[in-house]
């Protein structure tokens, strides 16, 4: 089997899940061996089962009342019958293309999300309007999937996938219009119409939008004051330093030109030298 491993594909993702007699069994075909072994099992039980898959049935009121499960477990179960059988080879043939293009991963979130973009819709409208459904594998998504990724491949008689998936669609949109059955036309255009922009955004055509969210302006914090640097005081001329150097300048004044030569004010200050001296003394 290790011979087998040179498959075509940069990695894993887009190699067989298993192999069984030299044959290449990828995960669309794990899910169509799904498929039919509950749709033996649907078979063979009859009526007997009935009670049981009215409970996985899809019901938008029971969901809505806390039934969830219902939305994983509406399409698992299918009565055997034609309809059925062209799902099944849609899968196969065409769920095997798109996995060895995009990979095993993005495949399962391909065929995953159209499984579930169904009933999730269904449970929206079901706010205004009861909706219910069961047995629905989303073969017809999964094509419409296939022919946006391959337009121009020619199937069904050399016709083009293209034209193909539009006749097909257009088909299931009048017999759903025919009938009055609007749940059927809201799923067709709801899973259809997803694959669809699914594959293309795949192919780089399209972008999600990008939400910008409004940043908060960080929160400004109050720091504490810095300590103050201390300067250092200017020595100023003591008042007692400046008075003895201005005596000192009377008394030289003296002794050149004698006690006459003094003005008024230098007599004053000297006085009042003199008896700052006397109150030191006495202190």
């Amino acid at each position: 089997m290790n011979g087998h491993r040179d498959w075509s594909g940069p990695s894993e993702e887009h190699q067989p899940v298993t192999w069984w007699n030299g044959h290449p069994i990828f995960a669309s075909h794990l899910i169509v061996i799904v498929y039919c072994v509950l749709m033996v099992v649907t078979a063979i039980g009859g009526g007997a089962l009935a009670p049981m898959l009215s409970l996985l049935d899809f019901e938008s009121r029971l969901v809505w009342s806390g039934e969830a499960w219902r939305l994983m477990t509406y399409g698992l179960f299918n009565y055997p019958s034609l309809q059925f059988g062209f799902d099944m080879l849609m899968l196969v043939w065409f769920g095997r293309e798109l996995e060895r293009t995009f990979g095993r991963r993005v495949f399962f979130v391909l065929y995953g999300s159209i499984y579930l973009i169904g009933p999730l819709v269904l449970s929206m409208i079901g706010l205004w309007r009861p909706t219910a459904m069961a047995g629905e594998p989303g073969a017809l998504a999964l094509f419409v999937a296939f022919a946006t990724q391959f337009p121009g491949m020619p199937i069904f008689f050399a016709l083009l996938a293209k034209w193909a998936a539009f006749i097909l669609v257009g088909l299931f949109t009048l017999m759903a219009l025919a009938s009055r059955n609007w749940t059927a036309l809201v799923l067709l255009w709801s899973t259809c119409g997803y694959a669809h922009l699914f594959v293309r955004h795949q192919q780089g055509s399209i972008s999600l939008p990008r939400f910008s969210w409004r940043r908060r302006p960080p929160k400004l914090r109050v720091l504490p004051d810095l300590p103050a640097k201390k300067i250092a005081p200017v020595a100023k001329p003591a008042k007692d330093d400046a008075t003895m150097a201005e005596i000192d300048a009377l008394l030289d004044k003296i002794a050149k030109s004698g006690m006459a030569s003094l003005t008024p004010k230098e007599r004053a200050k000297l006085e009042a030298a003199r008896e700052g001296l006397m109150k030191r003394g006495r202190g």
